[in-house]
């Protein structure tokens, strides 16, 4: 079984946006982003900094957002708009989870659109539902991509099945794989004979939520498998395929090391992708 390892593919991909920020910088315009962080969430804060080294490390400026900066949603609209208009800034992320009193629905749609490095608003979600290229797109979705695409894995003719529909990656993922040609089909919790179905696929994607629930008897032989879960079971680090896959599956993303480790280095390339568009 082939290891898809996503640290070698953000490696190169982090390279390029390290490059394309300082050719940027040249020119007068280093690449802002915005991280706002609004519940004292322990996940939450360890993803900010994370982030934030990861954005620093390749030049870009970083502006964090804490938790005392908005107390009601009237002060989380406020703050959004203030980052809509500022000019250092090119791309804004919404860390979740929010506090109880925020809509996020609301803060989501007060978003400017350009800035919505993470694809959540209405207008960037229509975009991708139609074909349009400059669409940004939620990071998980377009790592999904971006692993097939560096192990060169054909996607064009082939089937696909997405297990999960949610906005953030479900649905994105299955209009991408739409747009390289993919016949695909998306599963839920409603969907009758699950394993029928995933056995058909050469290409599998798993983002249904549910620690090691994609078993060995539910994936064709030498599919290609994208786990795109994480889970922490027994004080390990555990995703949405059962390891008994790797004896079946053709190509196989570990967890962790696979699809996360490419999710981050999509999120600043839409920063500079952005900043490129404001220009």
């Amino acid at each position: 079984m082939r290891e898809l390892c996503g640290k070698e593919a953000a490696r190169v991909r982090r390279e390029a946006v390290r490059q394309a920020v300082a050719e940027l910088a040249a020119q007068g315009r280093t690449p802002g982003l915005a991280l706002v962080r609004l519940s004292t969430d322990a996940g939450a804060r360890m993803y900010a900094e994370f982030l934030a080294k990861a954005a620093g490390e390749v030049g870009m400026a970083v502006t964090r957002v804490e938790p005392d900066a908005a107390h009601s949603q009237e002060e989380a609209l406020a703050l959004i708009r203030r980052l809509n208009a500022a000019p250092e800034v090119d791309g804004v992320l919404l860390l979740m989870p929010l506090p109880a009193y925020a809509d996020r629905q609301a803060l989501l749609d007060a978003l400017n659109p350009a800035k919505d490095i993470d694809g959540l608003t209405p207008t960037q979600a229509g975009l991708l539902a139609t074909g349009r290229d400059e669409a940004f797109v939620p990071a998980t979705a377009r790592a999904c991509l971006a692993l097939l695409t560096h192990y060169g894995i054909a996607v064009e003719g082939k089937e696909a099945v997405v297990i999960g529909r949610s906005d953030v990656i479900g649905k994105p993922v299955a209009r991408l794989l739409l747009a390289a040609h993919a016949t695909v089909t998306i599963c839920h919790s409603h969907t009758r004979e699950l394993a029928a179905v995933t056995r058909r696929a050469d290409i599998v994607v798993a983002a249904l939520g549910r620690p090691r629930a994609i078993t060995a008897e539910m994936i064709r032989p030498g599919a290609t498998v994208i786990d795109v879960g994480i889970h922490r079971v027994d004080g390990a680090t555990v995703g949405d395929v059962d390891p008994a896959v790797r004896e079946v599956a053709g190509a196989l993303t570990p967890v962790p090391g696979g699809v996360g480790a490419v999710t981050t280095v999509m999120m600043l390339e839409a920063v500079v992708a952005a900043c490129r568009r404001r220009q």
